[in-house]
């Protein structure tokens, strides 16, 4: 099944080209506060599930909707850095997902399938793509074993990891808004199957930058839930973003992001330019001192 969410928070399936409206079976106030409607479908899904496989009947064309962000406020945003061993080569960095673990970005930074990257205004940085994998928590817990990890996932969606290159804290650099494109949809873990074994690429424009396959995760999908249940407890709808391969490179204003994810989806992100992001951090210490 492909979740949705769409035209300012509605819920729909993605079904043979179309977005079925589930909004009314699920129970969403598409103007809520927080947005969390596809919280509540994640958590009540097995109650829900024979009414939405039946497919509401209001539907249209894909075209015809503007696909949102398919979820936009999880408890927890997590991400594993350097979990491929090719790309710690290429940037010539000991630090491993495996050794040194995980961290969290900003949820604010989550945007969809149909928002562009904006890039903030750091004057001689480079800003690159990062092509992974998400990977949606079904069903929560703590001190989840590897042996039951792979139960408590619900989906999977393509994600894109933005950073600004620098010494600064990872969390930073990776947390402005729109640094965290994903969609189309979420795809259940029956429809996509085994999410060990799934090809991804990234171009930019009409260059392949990345290409690579999930079976070559330094920290896998159950050892990533089973780390992170191990310091704290998962909830339904965190988001865990797997680590990227090789193949990481600059995006500019004007460029357009592919990421393909095989049974999972496809998208392309616009690159535009934006406005203010420097900070006394990014400008370094002259700023800092002068700053006090």
């Amino acid at each position: 099944m492909k979740l949705v969410r769409f035209n300012g928070g509605r819920i729909g399936l993605l079904h043979d080209e179309r977005v079925f409206d589930a909004t009314a079976i699920v129970g969403v106030d598409p103007a809520e506060w927080p947005p969390v409607g596809m919280l509540k479908l994640i958590r009540n899904f097995d109650a829900l599930r024979g009414q939405l496989e039946r497919l509401p009947k209001e539907s249209a064309p894909i075209e015809n909707v503007h696909l949102d962000a398919p979820l936009v406020w999880p408890h927890k945003l997590l991400a594993f850095p350097v979990n491929y061993l090719a790309h710690g080569h290429e940037m010539a960095s000991k630090n491993r997902a495996n050794i040194n673990g995980f961290f969290m970005k900003s949820n604010s930074s989550i945007s969809g399938p149909n928002d562009p990257i904006v890039l903030p205004e750091v004057p001689g940085r480079e800003i690159h793509h990062e092509c992974e994998l998400g990977v949606i928590i079904g069903k929560g817990g703590r001190h989840i074993s590897t042996a039951d990890a792979v139960s408590h996932v619900f989906g999977y969606c393509c994600l894109i990891d933005c950073t600004i290159r620098g010494n600064e804290e990872r969390v930073m650099r990776k947390s402005y808004d729109t640094f965290t494109p994903i969609g189309p949809a979420i795809v259940t873990r029956d429809e996509v199957g085994d999410g060990a074994n799934l090809d991804m690429k990234l171009w930019v424009n009409d260059d392949l930058r990345q290409n690579a396959n999930t079976k070559d995760l330094l920290v896998d999908i159950p050892n990533m839930i089973a780390m992170a249940s191990s310091v704290a407890t998962l909830e339904p709808g965190d988001l865990i973003a797997s680590g990227t391969p090789a193949g990481v490179g600059p995006i500019r204003a004007g460029d357009k992001v592919t990421i393909e994810i095989e049974r999972v989806g496809r998208m392309t992100i616009p690159v535009v330019q934006g406005r203010g992001g420097s900070n006394i951090a990014m400008q370094g210490e002259y700023a800092w001192k002068a700053a006090r």
